[in-house]
């Protein structure tokens, strides 16, 4: 967007013209969508954050100087909203059921009434369900599961990638695994 026509309409859009408004929303709408993409929280639709940015840029459009051109001042604003939003979420990393897939939601029922082998069309949900266990971990702790469980690392292995003390890679992993367990508990609990 050229920044004489960014100008004008922002000018507009202040004088409470909706269609300079439209017009601004039309023009930034492809940038605003790439940064939610690059940066949505898991939890948070994409429609939903985009409004979310353009609320917050016609909120403080007054503020908008002119000195930067238009685009990077709403990136700006895109970008934060959206790490903003992931921090929201980090508060209370947990996975909800309805935010399994039917599939998942089959494991976990199959898991609470059998303690045998999954089914093979099973195996790929299951994949996925760990996958979503793992993300309500912190990066450290999802370090120490990956590396001990699912590459089948040693405890000397990983001392000697990370640097960490063999006690502490045997208590990130217990940690881990104890907030897996809960996270799973507190998903067969809910219908």
């Amino acid at each position: 967007m050229d920044d004489s026509d960014a100008s004008a309409l922002v000018q507009a859009a202040l004088q409470h013209d909706d269609e300079a408004a439209r017009a601004l929303v039309r023009q930034l709408y492809p940038l605003v969508v790439k940064i939610v993409r690059a940066h949505r929280p898991r939890r948070t639709a994409e429609e939903d954050l985009c409004q979310m940015i353009f609320i917050r840029v016609f909120q403080k459009l007054s503020q908008f100087s002119g000195k930067v051109p238009l685009d990077h001042w709403v990136s700006r604003i895109a970008v934060n909203t959206c790490l903003n939003q992931i921090e929201s979420e980090k508060v209370r990393p947990e996975l909800r059921h309805a935010d399994l897939s039917e599939e998942e939601r089959a494991v976990v029922e199959n898991l609470a009434v059998s303690s045998g082998e999954l089914a093979p069309d099973q195996r790929f949900a299951s994949r996925q369900l760990v996958e979503h266990l793992l993300a309500a971990l912190k990066p450290v702790e999802r370090l120490a599961i990956d590396l001990l469980y699912l590459q089948g690392r040693s405890v000397d292995e990983i001392r000697k990638m990370t640097g960490w003390s063999a006690a502490l890679i045997k208590v990130r992993a217990f940690r881990a695994r104890q907030k897996m367990k809960n996270q799973l508990a507190r998903m067969r609990e809910k219908p």
